[in-house]
């Protein structure tokens, strides 16, 4: 399979949030079929959730891979499982969150997988982080995520690069 771009959110709302991306990203580093191209700055959001939990910490990375999207997924699950994550419940807490948002034009309907992601255009959370690095991208037919991306909403707090967090 030739090189992809791929697109990929990070989340944490459990532990050291910051501690918890960081190891993520060098999980991703360390695959040998994954080039990171592009980490965006870390945003502070609420989280999505029916009953009170803590902040998420958020990024947005840009990859090269010549793994299909399934693929990626199943990297992304076992590097969530390694880190801790489990699945009680919708939107339940996380330790690490890793959301496959887009791969080059590839669009799939799958039961395991949808892309591009189905909220991902809803969630400023998501876009903002986006917006960093890939501000032209346009997924679905939709307007570049930069004009997408509401940098002035005061639920999206940046808190910087992910190697200056002091938290």
């Amino acid at each position: 399979m030739q090189q992809l771009t791929c697109y990929l959110s990070l989340g944490a709302n459990l532990g050291d949030r910051a501690e918890q991306l960081a190891e993520a990203l060098k999980a991703l580093k360390a695959h040998p079929r994954l080039a990171l191209a592009a980490v965006s700055d870390v945003y502070e959001t609420a989280a999505v959730a029916d009953e009170p939990q803590p902040d998420y910490l958020n990024l947005v990375v840009a990859l090269q891979t010549d793994l299909t999207p399934l693929q990626l997924l199943h990297v992304c699950q076992e590097i969530e499982q390694r880190l801790g994550r489990t699945r009680p419940y919708h939107h339940a807490p996380r330790t690490i969150d890793i959301d496959l948002l887009a791969c080059g034009d590839i669009i799939a309907h799958t039961p395991e997988l949808t892309l591009p992601h189905p909220r991902m255009l809803e969630r400023q959370f998501v876009l903002v982080p986006l917006a960093d690095v890939a501000p032209e991208l346009s997924v679905a037919g939709s307007k570049p995520v930069g004009k997408l991306a509401n940098r002035a909403d005061p639920e999206v707090r940046r808190v910087g690069r992910l190697d200056s967090i002091q938290l």
